[in-house]
């Protein structure tokens, strides 16, 4: 879930249950949606950050690989001469591996934290520029909402009320800055 749903989702869900409790359903009630992931891997700051992020991943999965294969080779080798080891040798050997596992696992965790928060980093300013924009196009369109497609669980809507290409066209066009 991006930063912006995590934001915008709960606050949606109780605004649309306060608008119908003080009777603003009566009035005209316009509704729109947008799909933000799209929208962010479709605007060309968002291409530039998805590409980032592949290179960076690409590059971390190449470290990873490296750090199993040896693993991988240092439990074969001790496989293979673990029947002739001392039994003290044999458990050394065993915690060992154990270590390098556990190295590896925590190896893992921290780089997929330095992918999230790199992602987290290269997508923050573009969420806030796509909220400033669907915010002006909610005030020069009279929508009393915008949704977020994804996050908001709507299952379907008329495609008329999908708001996904304006927003890449204004931010594209330098809207929001």
């Amino acid at each position: 879930m991006s930063p912006f749903a995590r934001f915008v989702k709960p606050l949606l869900i109780s605004l649309s249950m306060l608008l119908v409790a003080h009777g603003v359903a009566q009035a005209e009630v316009k509704l729109a949606f947008v799909d933000m992931q799209r929208a962010l891997l479709e605007v060309d700051e968002g291409k530039k950050a998805k590409s980032t992020l592949e290179k960076m991943k690409s590059d971390k999965q190449r470290q990873l690989d490296g750090e199993q294969e040896a693993l991988k080779k240092a439990k074969a080798d001790f496989d293979t001469q673990k029947a002739m080891m001392k039994e003290d040798i044999r458990r050394q050997r065993e915690e060992e591996l154990a270590e390098k596992l556990g190295r590896l696992q925590m190896l893992y965790a921290t780089l997929q934290k330095e992918l999230a928060g790199k992602e987290a980093e290269l997508t923050k300013d573009i969420f806030k520029r796509m909220a400033k924009i669907l915010e002006k196009m909610g005030r020069e369109q009279k929508w009393t909402m915008i949704f977020e497609k994804t996050e908001s669980s709507v299952l379907w809507a008329e495609q008329s009320l999908d708001l996904t290409n304006e927003l890449i066209r204004r931010y594209n066009a330098g809207e929001g800055k």
